[in-house]
């Protein structure tokens, strides 16, 4: 397997990128996530997972370990392919991604495209107990945080605010501070909306 790649970079595009390692010019597919960190150098390194396939052998690429690791896990549920995945990471940063599974968040997981309420819910069975472990959660820390964000969500509802515009906003605040009190929350995003 080829763990990661380092050289120069030679095209770069939000889905992919051409790096040059010794001659050899290797295509990558990356998140949005990836793509929003990589450096704006012409050196780069990105941490891979090479993909077999009868048809294609498709390289993935990571700016950190921590995301190579979520698309493992990722792919390892049934009915989760390498491009869900993939898409899955442009639409939620990692630890979003972690913090849903760990909190049983079926709504979050639902909310990316391509992925159904029976999808998410697998991801959520298959997964939980390995973020859980893996990442050291705890899982009523957890589920409190998820629960004033879904009580801040839903007083923005009642205050006449587009779902899908609260939600990025409550995403972000809940991201910057974990511990935020729901009124707190709420302030916040009425600032932001």
């Amino acid at each position: 397997m080829i763990a990661h790649l380092q050289g120069k970079l030679v095209e770069k595009s939000p889905t992919q990128l051409i790096i040059d390692c010794g001659g050899v010019g290797y295509e990558v597919h990356i998140s949005l996530h990836t793509y929003s960190l990589l450096p704006q150098t012409d050196f780069v390194k990105v941490f891979t997972y090479l993909q077999i396939k009868e048809d294609a052998h498709t390289i993935f690429g990571f700016f950190e370990k921590s995301e190579r690791e979520i698309f493992k896990l990722l792919i390892s549920v049934s009915g989760i392919g390498a491009g869900i995945a993939r898409a899955m990471l442009s639409s939620l940063d990692p630890k979003q991604i972690t913090n849903a599974i760990a909190s049983g968040d079926v709504g979050t997981i639902q909310s990316i495209k391509g992925i159904g309420s029976k999808t998410a819910q697998r991801v959520i069975l298959d997964l939980k107990d390995k973020i859980l472990k893996l990442y050291d959660l705890d899982e009523v820390s957890m589920s409190l945080s998820n629960t004033n964000r879904d009580e801040a969500l839903s007083a923005l509802e009642v205050l006449g605010f587009v779902r899908k515009a609260s939600e990025k906003v409550i995403e972000r605040i809940v991201k910057e501070d974990p511990e935020a009190s729901v009124e707190s929350i709420i302030k916040q995003a009425l600032k932001s909306l």
